[in-house]
């Protein structure tokens, strides 16, 4: 169907090969049969959690990134283990993150944040019926949590408070979700 879009991969190497991420450096065949180069990022995935409170508050972390020098509001959410299961990995990452449990979790969709330049895929899921707990950070992470409700982070992401694309695509699903016109699976 997409056929006449279709890039095909000739041969690549990696240009980068890091820790956590790998750089991809690949010749590839356009659709018109020209040869060109495209570099990209491979990303293991990640998982994003919006834990929602039964008074409709959302749970929310404020953590600094260093690529843009500045501390991000954000849900949480973490690199998923190669091996893991996405809800497995959604559950640890809540706990570790937050020291918070759920006992009721809702896949919600797969977005790519990136696509241009990375293979990034992040699973969102609701995380409702939450426990409080203490937090496990991995070592070298600092974050702080705070709540919010709904219409509250909605007026962040519309003051530019909030930039990050995982948590303004969670506040638009969970106002969907909170005024019951979508369901998550």
């Amino acid at each position: 169907m997409d056929s006449h879009l279709k890039e095909i991969r000739l041969d690549g190497e990696i240009a980068y090969d890091g820790k956590f991420l790998k750089v991809s450096r690949d010749r590839i065949q356009l659709p018109d049969g020209k040869i060109s180069h495209r570099e990209y990022i491979r990303h293991p995935g990640a998982v994003v959690i919006l834990p929602l409170f039964e008074d409709g508050r959302v749970l929310l972390e404020r953590q600094f990134r260093y690529p843009n020098d500045q501390v991000f509001v954000e849900f949480p959410a973490g690199k998923i283990d190669l091996g893991e299961e996405h809800l497995a990995c959604a559950k640890r990452e809540l706990e570790e993150e937050t020291g918070y449990t759920a006992t009721d979790w809702r896949f919600v969709c797969t977005i790519h944040n990136a696509i241009a330049y990375s293979d990034e895929h992040l699973e969102l899921f609701l995380a409702r019926g939450l426990t409080a707990g203490e937090a496990r950070l991995d070592e070298g992470e600092f974050l702080e949590t705070f709540t919010a409700t709904v219409p509250e982070l909605l007026d962040m992401v519309k003051a530019g408070q909030v930039t990050d694309v995982k948590t303004i695509i969670g506040a638009f699903w969970l106002e969907k979700i909170v005024n019951g016109n979508w369901s998550p699976t």
